[in-house]
């Protein structure tokens, strides 16, 4: 098979998955040093414009990126099989963990050891949402549209269309204007094959069709269809990686089932605890691979209630559900990625996206921030808030790896 010849690209696909700390920005680096740099699979500027490219789409961007790669070595077959080994070890990692916490000792003794993990990820947050704010955020309209963006999420958390419905206007808006980036050539119109396209379409609508009569008829195991539903849907509009995951699954399971709406048409919603959420970010900060794979994590911890066997089926449908929209669309517009670059619409659009995702961001830093200082004050509240301050500064002024803030979090947690 033609497939033997790749075992060493996919032992080293393997070796970069459980070595691979740090999110999105620690693996391009990475990426460079091992297929650029040591195995020379892709050269440094395929490597940028596939990062580039995937920066365009929804979903998990590093694991689109290692996709792309495999994608070019040995075309379909062969971008599965590293896809699978990129995400495979964390996320089998992460539902341990959401066994872990659900079982040890009731769960408790061990999610008093990881409470600084919450806000470690709020850290995190911040940090993120600076940068993104410094590199994306350079005139007058980007600036009003992330003020625009973070007030709307900021007050309408709880609605399930503000999200892309701030992604479509986003890139409407930077599109009214061509002075910014205009035009600077006549492209000649091309036949482009939309047909694969549909399947993304099928599935997000088979996906719901699923999930909504499951509710409706009260099905035994509903949840396990609400969770794939979830799930599709977060990795087909997240744009900005896990810290804009982050604030959609704080929305989905613990601001809208609280809701007046949600809590009277489905009392059954799946409900998780803000401190769940965080614990799972900040778990999977402290090992390598995909943010995504928190999936694993907080899918298990959907279905917890329903037994260790629909735990592990909410592990595994949580896991697919996430990471098949970004598989979707990659292998099946990177074909044609080399003619749709040449519109400039393209990069306006991003201009507003990337604008609409700073919002999104600043929008879930504070209400995260705001719901911790509604606790009492205590000690823990304080080293709580002196970890997010420190993280903060950590990540910006040193190069400390993120896993050793992780596992000082960690200590913390023992010690108070």
């Amino acid at each position: 098979m033609k497939l033997f010849r790749h075992i060493p690209f996919l032992k080293t696909v393997f070796i970069y998955s459980v070595t691979a700390f740090g999110g999105p920005q620690g693996h391009l680096g990475m990426m460079l040093k091992t297929f650029v740099q040591k195995r020379r699979d892709v050269s440094e500027q395929e490597l940028i414009e596939y990062n580039s490219f995937c920066q365009l789409l929804p979903g998990a961007s590093s694991t689109q990126t290692v996709t792309l790669i495999g994608y070019k070595r040995g075309g379909v077959p062969l971008a599965i099989l590293t896809l699978l080994i990129w995400i495979l070890p964390a996320s089998f990692i992460m539902g341990a963990l959401s066994f872990l916490v659900t079982y040890y000792q009731s769960g408790t003794l061990i999610m008093n050891h990881l409470k600084f993990l919450g806000p470690m990820a709020i850290g995190f947050l911040v940090f993120a949402a600076v940068r993104y704010f410094i590199a994306s955020i350079n005139n007058l309209i980007t600036q009003v549209i992330m003020l625009v963006s973070m007030i709307a999420t900021f007050l309408f958390f709880r609605t399930p269309w503000v999200f892309p419905v701030l992604i479509i206007a986003g890139s409407f808006i930077t599109n009214i204007s061509s002075k910014r980036i205009p035009e600077k050539e006549v492209i000649k119109p091309r036949h482009i094959r939309w047909t694969n396209i549909w399947l993304f379409i099928l599935v997000f609508i088979i996906a719901g069709l699923l999930s909504e009569t499951a509710r409706k008829q009260d099905w035994p195991h509903r949840k396990a269809y609400n969770v794939f539903e979830n799930y599709y849907r977060f990795g087909s509009i997240v744009f900005g990686g896990g810290d804009v995951l982050l604030a959609m699954m704080l929305d989905q399971y613990v601001e809208r089932p609280s809701g007046p709406i949600v809590s009277v048409k489905n009392p059954k919603a799946i409900r998780l605890e803000k401190d769940e959420i965080l614990t799972g970010f900040g778990l999977v900060r402290a090992i390598p691979g995909p943010v995504f794979s928190v999936a694993s994590f907080t899918g298990g911890l959907s279905l917890k209630d329903q037994g260790k066997p629909m735990q592990f089926v909410g592990c595994v449908v949580g896991t697919i559900a996430i990471f098949l929209p970004s598989a979707l669309l990659v292998l099946f517009f990177f074909p044609v990625w080399q003619y749709l670059k040449k519109y400039v619409v393209v990069y306006r659009a991003l201009e507003g996206i990337n604008a609409v995702v700073v919002g999104v961001m600043w929008a879930a830093a504070i209400y995260l921030f705001r719901t911790m200082h509604l606790d009492s004050i205590n000690n823990i509240t304080i080293v709580s808030n002196l970890v997010i301050l420190f993280t903060f500064l950590l990540l910006k002024y040193t190069k400390i790896p993120a896993p050793v803030i992780a596992l000082v979090c960690l200590l913390l947690g023992w010690i108070f």
